[in-house]
């Protein structure tokens, strides 16, 4: 069975995608990649402390693989410090990156070659399948999941820090994805069938920032 890293942000689509793959048992998925900002301490865009994203790994039973990147980093910087630990697995057999991405091909294509000049492959197990259909997934296999950031310029603050249910679904916009591929909002999922137990938090500030994106805090509760 192939090693391979699972391209983690902490939203649905990445849990799907890890799940899927985890189905059909073809990865040996070793751990979960991804981008926190140094300083802040967060994921990019979904502005997630890396406490709730440590508590995610430790619910789901893998490590995490991450990449401190600047603040304001350039995409060389980025690019670099990506290598620096891509290269790492790669000497302990990873070959391959399995990505939760639907359907924006520049995207893909972007993920593509920046793999392979590491001399690794990308997987997209999710890709292609309608939104709709991903989005009745997520519900239906059992996902809970919040919204921590929106697009100002195609959703309002009401839809930050929401749960994704049928209500959220149905209260959006003509034109904006089901499931946000298009950047319009992006998601903390907190539980499900990867993992061992919820991963708990509260609800803090919400902020907007950049003239355009609504961010929503959530902070990390002690287990009982």
């Amino acid at each position: 069975m192939k090693k391979a890293l699972m391209s983690w942000s902490g939203g649905k689509d990445s849990a799907l995608a890890l799940e899927q793959v985890r189905r059909e048992g073809r990865y040996d998925v070793v751990a979960l990649l991804t981008t926190v900002t140094e300083g802040s301490r967060r994921i990019s865009m979904h502005g997630v402390r890396q406490a709730l994203l440590e508590k995610q790994a430790e619910r789901i039973g893998l490590p995490l693989a991450i990449v401190a990147i600047p603040q304001a980093a350039d995409n060389e910087s980025y690019e670099a410090r990506m290598a620096e630990v891509l290269e790492r697995y790669k000497a302990q057999g990873v070959d391959t990156v399995i990505f939760g991405d639907l359907f924006l091909a520049d995207v893909r294509a972007y993920r593509e070659k920046q793999l392979a000049r590491a001399g690794m492959v990308a997987v997209f197990p999710l890709w292609g399948r309608p939104t709709t259909e991903i989005v009745r997934d997520l519900s239906a296999r059992g996902y809970r999941a919040i919204t921590t950031c929106v697009d100002g310029d195609v959703l309002d603050k009401r839809f930050v820090g929401r749960t994704l249910d049928a209500d959220f679904f149905n209260a959006l916009p003509d034109g904006v994805d089901p499931c946000g591929e298009n950047g319009e909002f992006h998601s903390f999922v907190y539980d499900g069938p990867l993992f061992s137990a919820p991963v708990s938090f509260e609800i803090g500030e919400i902020v907007r920032r950049d003239h355009r994106f609504y961010f929503c805090d959530l902070i990390e509760k002690e287990d009982k």
